[in-house]
């Protein structure tokens, strides 16, 4: 671990094995104890300044570790993660192929367009007709990602009428709540 994470982990009064909650939690307990408003002296507000000072950058230190990407997770290229993606989605393993599809570095208009095919997949209508209208923004002469757009519409649509909320309301209750083709 890094220095200076280490002194600041110190400075909060916590072990290199410190989650994000316990930091939080030991910054805002520490923070308490040292606002200058709690002091009448002139030199103990000065130094409750600079005690609170100290904590705030100990704490965006820390915050910046704790909350940095698994050092497993890294960003891949743009053409990398939809190829991937689309694979995992002609297999029908659909989580997997959003998980990869947001491991894209960059985000175009196909980016789009393949999270809304995914999206349909798994019946979220509404959330794939906001993708593919990105889509479109991005490249309105597309005709594909029109035609996309325009099916996710009209499942959004359809999907709003009482029978079939109450089908898939159903079906859903029927196979445990998961949602697939």
């Amino acid at each position: 671990m890094d220095p200076s994470v280490r002194s600041a982990l110190q400075e909060l009064g916590l072990g290199e094995g410190a989650s994000l909650e316990e930091a939080k939690a030991a910054y805002h307990r520490l923070l308490k104890g040292c606002h200058p408003d709690l002091f009448r002296d002139p030199a103990q507000q000065e130094e409750a300044q600079k005690r609170t000072v100290r904590l705030n950058l100990a704490y965006e230190k820390v915050i910046a570790q704790l909350a940095a990407p698994a050092p497993g997770f890294r960003k891949t290229p743009l053409k990398q993660a939809k190829a991937t993606a689309r694979r995992l989605l002609e297999q029908g393993q659909l989580e997997s192929a959003l998980l990869q599809l947001g491991r894209a570095d960059t985000k175009d208009a196909e980016w789009f367009a393949l999270q809304g095919e995914i999206l349909m997949a798994f019946k979220q209508y509404d959330t794939a007709h906001s993708s593919l209208r990105e889509a479109v923004r991005l490249d309105p002469e597309n005709m594909d990602f029109r035609r996309l757009a325009l099916d996710a519409a009209v499942q959004v649509k359809r999907h709003r009428q009482l029978p079939i909320r109450l089908k898939d309301s159903i079906q859903s209750l029927l196979t445990g709540g998961r949602k697939r083709r």
